[in-house]
């Protein structure tokens, strides 16, 4: 099979490829820009282009690449491949190039349509196998949709410049919610798997607890804006997020990951979840930076689950064992480290600020460059056992 085929012949292998190779260049193109090299673009620029690709580009990427995998598992029916999945890829693709270039009206629809379409793509298998415990996935979609609209139109003028901020806050939470429900899944249920003597368990007043918490803190976010809130509320909600979610990975057992390192990885990368609730917290009173916590949750968190969810995904659906190699723990352990510096910046003084996040940003760089070198042939070759996908 050629290797155009190959690459749109299941959802993970284009969006993981684009996510990879966006990673590297947009980062590229933020620190270049961040240290005053060059200032390009004639749609969003800086912070307001940084902070909305990392979201809306690379995060969704790689979401569209899962998902469009794992919701042919779900429902046992197909989503797009071939021309189909090429569409998709090219609507992501020129919503990325025209966010620079511009015209911004246009960069805007292209951009504004991408997530709609997709949930259209993964909510018809969804809807048609009556698989009702995915339909709050499909919600989650449309919601972001919503705030992708609201950000443009924030950065257009219709609405006002501030909601930009708002908007993007507003996303992070709700991918924060999608992580928490996959985390859900996928991390006690490859633990059960993978190691005989795990009993992970669920309880339904953490459950609880982790949910409703991060739904309420979306929701006071979102009326803060319009109406005073006593600061001690969304503090009180940060932390008790903070606790849940810590105890929840506890029940997981994840201690007895350590010898499986592709499972390793997830629950490191969920550990991130309550720092960043708990620094969160403490941004409420200025005691640390928003862009502190903003990194724990981003790059901690989200961004170390999804290098982890892609390594693990394209060996299962390349046909390959679930093992972990020396270059996946590098690429996983620099990312940690970019993590770890990012958030260590935050908290330093100014006059080494700027460097410490050109060696964060370097260290990303790394990890997402070790990942591509690895699995970029894997994406553009046909399954290793003959099977379809």
């Amino acid at each position: 099979m050629r290797s155009r085929g190959v690459l749109l012949a299941l959802g993970f292998r284009p969006f993981y490829l684009l996510a990879g190779l966006f990673a590297v260049g947009s980062v590229v193109y933020w620190l270049t820009s961040f240290g005053g090299i060059f200032h390009a673009g004639s749609y969003l620029r800086g912070l307001f282009w940084h902070s909305h690709e990392m979201v809306f580009g690379f995060a969704i990427a790689v979401m569209a690449g899962f998902l469009l995998t794992a919701v042919r598992n779900w429902t046992g029916l197909a989503t797009p491949t071939g021309r189909g999945l090429a569409t998709l890829a090219v609507i992501w693709i020129v919503g990325r190039i025209l966010v620079v270039t511009g015209p911004a009206l246009l960069a805007a629809a292209v951009d504004i349509l991408f997530l709609p379409v997709l949930a259209v793509a993964i909510g018809l298998p969804i809807i048609k196998s009556r698989n009702q415990r995915n339909y709050k996935i499909v919600a989650l979609l449309l919601l972001l949709s919503v705030a992708n609209v609201v950000y443009h139109l924030a950065s257009l003028g219709p609405l006002p410049a501030w909601l930009a901020y708002t908007t993007i806050v507003t996303a992070l939470d709700l991918i924060t919610l999608i992580f928490a429900v996959v985390a859900g899944r996928v991390i006690p249920a490859f633990t059960k798997n993978a190691v005989a003597e795990s009993q992970p368990r669920q309880v339904g007043w953490v459950e609880f607890l982790a949910f409703s918490s991060l739904v309420l803190i979306i929701a006071l976010r979102l009326i803060g804006d319009w109406f005073p809130v006593p600061a001690i509320a969304p503090t009180m909600l940060l932390i008790i997020a903070a606790v849940s979610h810590a105890f929840r990975l506890s029940l997981w057992q994840p201690h007895l990951t350590a010898s499986n390192t592709l499972l390793w990885m997830m629950p490191v990368a969920y550990s991130w979840l309550p720092v960043a609730f708990f620094l969160r917290a403490l941004s409420q009173y200025s005691i640390v930076a928003q862009g502190t916590w903003i990194h724990a949750l981003t790059v901690g968190a989200i961004s170390s689950l999804m290098l982890a969810m892609m390594m693990r995904s394209a060996l299962g659906h390349t046909g390959r064992p679930l093992l972990a190699s020396g270059v996946d723990m590098t690429a996983f352990l620099l990312l940690q480290l970019a993590a770890i510096t990012r958030v260590t910046a935050g908290m330093l003084p100014d006059s080494v600020y700027v460097p410490v996040i050109f060696i964060s940003g370097a260290l990303w760089l790394l990890a997402f460059s070790v990942f591509l070198i690895r699995y970029a042939p894997m994406l553009l070759r046909a399954r290793i056992d003959g099977k379809p996908g």
